[in-house]
């Protein structure tokens, strides 16, 4: 008797998946990169590692088509963590998402591979990663209603929010060219996070533009942004940038942050396509004398061996400046992606 309701309960469980339209795919990566990081300190030599792993952003998941309204789909990381999972509802005029994928932001207008595919994501590229949202499109528009970010390196323990982030986005698109541009605005408060214990308000804000042109084998692509108190506002930074509203003295002056890229590229033949890119990044604190910033030049190939499978051989640099006079790092690296879709 046990062993029968077993057997009803998974009866029960897969008769809607079964009911569904699945669709699995799965993506293996490596990084095998030589990468060289000069400190610019007196003293202090070069520091040269090999990074030889899988990266992170691997992945397994599915599309998932329940009937012409539902559907969904999920996505887990190389330690099987979620990136995605959501589902949506069309109810004719538009379409309803809820759950976590990409943000209306997210574009990755370059092709980089260093640093995990790192598509000048945060150098020159806004973004925040996967968010938890309700979002509505209507044909190119999107607007979403997201999880609130609290980032601020001068948090007490009490932070209160009263509104979702909310970001709005438009892309169109035609055969030869494509442009999107996008919008959001972030608030939280610090309770009695101020110098004398007064609450401190954080507004943080971003707008963009970007877009492509296709003229034959060639492609042109470029990106610009703009905003207030970025890293509150949660923009991913892996340079480090001090990127945040902070207190000087007793008032807290805001950061203005700037970023902007280009890519251009070869379709060389169904084989290779060659790429090169530059990226910058920076963040200044209003009333300071100097900025942080950081710059990001690339070259790359992809090399397609066989559908689902391609390597992709980059060499770049990355030089960084933070404010003051203090060292300015560089990074120099090469080697390759590898890649096999499944």
């Amino acid at each position: 008797m046990k062993k029968l309701f077993i057997i009803f309960a998974i009866l029960c469980l897969a008769a809607p998946v079964m009911a569904a339209d699945w669709n699995f795919y799965g993506s293996a990566r490596m990084q095998t990169f030589s990468v060289d990081v000069d400190p610019d300190i007196e003293g202090v030599d070069s520091d040269t590692d090999t990074w030889w792993s899988q990266q992170g952003n691997s992945r397994i998941g599915a599309t998932v088509k329940f009937n012409d309204e539902i559907g969904g789909g999920f996505e887990m990381s190389d330690s099987f963590g979620k990136r995605k999972l959501y589902g949506t509802y069309n109810f004719g005029a538009g379409q309803l998402l809820l759950g976590q994928t990409y943000a209306p932001h997210a574009w990755f207008l370059s092709n980089s591979v260093w640093d995990g595919d790192g598509d000048l994501l945060g150098r020159g590229e806004f973004y925040t990663g996967r968010m938890e949202m309700i979002q509505l499109k209507f044909g190119g528009f999107k607007i979403a209603f997201i999880e609130p970010s609290t980032a601020t390196a001068n948090a007490t323990a009490d932070i209160d929010t009263t509104l979702p982030k909310i970001e709005a986005g438009y892309d169109f698109k035609s055969d030869m060219f494509f442009v999107s541009a996008f919008g959001g605005y972030n608030t939280f408060t610090d309770e009695n996070g101020g110098p004398n214990g007064d609450d401190v308000d954080y507004d943080s804000y971003v707008v963009g533009v970007g877009g492509g042109v296709t003229f034959g084998p060639v492609y042109i692509k470029a990106g610009v942004h703009m905003g207030q108190n970025l890293g509150n506002y949660g923009a991913y930074n892996p340079s480090g940038l001090g990127d945040e509203a902070t207190f000087v003295g007793n008032e807290l002056k805001d950061n203005d942050g700037l970023g902007y890229l280009g890519v251009v590229g070869f379709n060389a033949s169904d084989m290779f396509i060659i790429e090169a890119g530059y990226g910058h990044e920076q963040a200044e604190v209003d009333g300071a004398d100097d900025k942080d910033q950081t710059d990001q030049f690339y070259a790359n190939c992809t090399i397609n061996i066989t559908p689902g499978f391609f390597v992709v051989p980059e060499v770049g640099m990355v030089l960084d400046d933070p404010a003051g006079d203090g060292a300015e790092p560089e990074t120099f690296y090469f080697g390759a992606k590898w890649q096999i879709n499944f």
